[in-house]
């Protein structure tokens, strides 16, 4: 053989492997185009609509959420309620009578009480801001707001 002969049989070799590397190439391009049977340039610019869409839809969600929390936390997430009997000793009333307490995470929120006696009902409502009132408390009162933080700490 001569060097003509190597010569041929070198670049037969070396085509014959460029031949196989461009169809290992497109066999994946094929995969990354999927079966859109697009061009290259329209699945990249398809993929990069797509990831903007999908920031854009993460900023969104994300700024969803914070202002859900900012509800959740001015929601009432706490309550309870004690009935009592305000007049012992004399038979009337009953244990009609009751303190509840409604407070959101931040300790605000209001305490309704109710005192029932046989000729009259009379409704009170004092505001709680940090988990304490302006106006004095009953002891009633007190429990019910104790045990309504107590549900929200869990």
């Amino acid at each position: 053989m001569n060097l003509e002969t190597y010569t041929f049989i070198g670049v037969a070799i070396i085509i014959l492997l460029l031949f196989y590397w461009i169809i290992r190439l497109e066999i994946k391009l094929r995969k990354l185009l999927g079966k859109r049977n697009c061009s290259l340039d329209d699945s990249i610019d398809t993929i990069r609509k797509e990831v903007i869409y999908l920031k854009k839809y993460s900023e969104d969600s994300t700024t969803n959420f914070k202002d859900i929390e900012k509800k959740l936390k001015k929601a009432i997430s706490g309550n309870e309620t004690i009935r009592f009997n305000p007049f012992k000793g004399n038979g009337s009333g009953g244990n009609q009578s009751f303190a509840t307490a409604l407070i959101n995470s931040e300790g605000d929120g209001v305490i309704i009480s109710s005192l029932y006696s046989r000729d009259h009902v009379s409704v009170f409502s004092k505001p709680i801001k940090n988990l304490s009132s302006e106006h004095e408390l009953s002891a009633e009162e007190k429990t019910a707001l104790q045990k309504a933080k107590e549900s929200i700490l869990g």
